[in-house]
This record gives structure tokens, sequence and C-alpha cells, in this order.
């Protein structure tokens, strides 16, 4: 095995808990990277403890990222970088994407070394629809922002995945729950460690579960997506196709109710030509 890695970016993904799910390949890449971009060098530090190994740290975060940025981007020409987050995989929720933009347009190699994801983990733990997905992150804090944040996701036919807080939790499952409506959902916290819990539930039944039993550790919440729509309303589908006639030609008008009701188009065609005749 080489001493030494070739310059350039690597990405790698940490333990979320159990210090056993870091990847022999990640333990090289931290024990021969020529310096590590660490959220918190006492995080990374237990790890590196863990591995029997020592490396030269450097702090990378919100409050540094633009300062430190262009420095690791120099070090990156003749150097390897290793870029970590407390846990789980970096640039999920850290400013770790800016870092390996620059890289590429400064032509530099960028690695990734796959591993553990909190978003990832929770949605096979919660029991929901995983075929398609959407990760938001964390809610806004703010009562108003959270709740437009909140309808905007509304509409979108996937399972919603959320990070979150101990106490926030509460009154981010009410949000959602009044945003989303009553749907399927799931909180999980502490993933892989000693107290991994997951609680699964209607957002009502979760908001009050948790409202009365405040909770502490990494949380995400998982939001299953929106049922199927009913049956379009035939005075309502109707009266859609009526008003289009008076913008539009039948065949453009029957086209865009289908479209907006979900209905058949040749049918919608028929009903507009008899709306026709009739005038």
């Amino acid at each position: 095995m080489s001493s030494s890695l070739p310059p350039g970016l690597y990405i790698v993904a940490t333990p979320i808990g159990n210090l056993g799910d870091l990847t022999p390949r990640a333990a090289d890449i931290l024990s021969r990277a020529d310096v590590l971009a660490v959220e918190d060098s006492r995080v990374t530090a237990k790890l590196l403890r863990h591995i029997g190994v020592r490396r030269p740290m450097t702090p990378y975060h919100d409050h540094n990222a633009d300062r430190v940025r262009p420095e690791l981007i120099a070090r990156m020409a003749g150097e390897s970088v290793a870029l970590v987050s407390d846990a789980g995989t970096p640039l999920i929720s850290d400013p770790g994407y800016k870092l390996v933009r620059d890289a590429r347009a400064a032509g530099l190699p960028v690695t990734t070394l796959p591993g553990p994801c909190a978003a990832i983990a929770a949605l096979t733990l919660a029991g929901l629809p995983t075929d398609r997905f959407l990760f938001a992150g964390f809610l806004p804090s703010k009562a108003k922002a959270r709740a437009d944040a909140i309808a905007e996701l509304a509409p979108i036919r996937a399972t919603l995945i959320f990070y979150e807080s101990g106490p926030r939790l509460a009154a981010a499952l009410g949000a959602l729950r009044d945003g989303l409506g009553d749907r399927e959902a799931a909180v999980a916290r502490e993933i892989s460690k000693a107290f991994e819990e997951t609680v699964t539930g209607r957002l009502s039944e979760l908001a009050n579960r948790y409202a009365d039993a405040p909770t502490k550790g990494e949380i995400v919440i998982i939001v299953g997506p929106p049922g199927e729509a009913g049956p379009a309303n035939t005075d309502d589908v109707d009266a859609a196709l009526r008003e289009a006639l008076t913008r539009l030609p039948p065949a453009k008008a029957a086209g865009e109710v289908a479209k907006a009701f979900g209905v058949d188009r040749r049918e919608l065609y028929a009903r507009a030509m008899a709306m026709k005749d009739i005038k």
C-alpha cells in the first residue's frame, strides 16, 4: 500500500453513530490524506483514535467556508485533501458542495467514498414508499417561513425527508400535519447508536406523542406521499371545459382540461363538440 495519496479532493462518509460503520476504504483514505477538512476537529479526532492514526486537520464549516475554501483548493494541486463531516456523508446539509464545485472548476480530481447517510438510513427504517423521495433538509425555524416551505412541498408526489432537532420536533410535526394533511410518517432518531428508535404513525399521532415527550439526539422525519386523487367531479370538469371553449378551439380546450383533471382527452373532445353544437 502506498504511503501517500494522489493530490485532489476525497469526499469521505463517516459513521452516523456506530464507529464500526466506517468502511475499510474510508479508514485507509483518512490514514493517508495529507490534510483532513473537518466540521469539528474534536469529533474527527475521536474517529481517528478509533482507527489508530493521527492526521493534520483544518476546520471547514458554515462559518469559515468562504475564507478557507481557496486555501484548500490551492493545497489540492499538490496534496490530498479529505473532506469529512461530523457524521454521515459530506455535502448533505453542509457547505461541501461549493468545495467540490471549485475543485472541478480548477481541474482537480474529485473522488467520493460512499458510506453512511442518515437520510437514506431513516428511509429504509420508515416502511414508506422509496421509489421516489425528496430530501428537504432542515425546515425554517420561524413559523411563517416553515409553513411557506411546507406549502411548496405539499403537491410533490414523493416521500419527503427532513432533518430536525429535538427541541423543534413537535412544532415541526405539527406544521407538517397542518400543511400536508394527516399523512403516514416516521420519526427516526439516534440511528445506529445505543438508543436508536423509529416511531411510525400519522403526523397527528407523532405530533401528539412528541409534544408530551420532548426528545434529544439526531432526528430524521420521513413523511409519506399524498394519497391518490379522487375521481374528477363531472360538474367541475364541464365548467372548466366551457370556460376553456371561450378562449380555445375544441381540440385545444379538451387537451387543456384533460391535463388539469387527469381525464380522457377524447371523451372531453366529444363533450366539447356537443357543447359547441348546443350553442
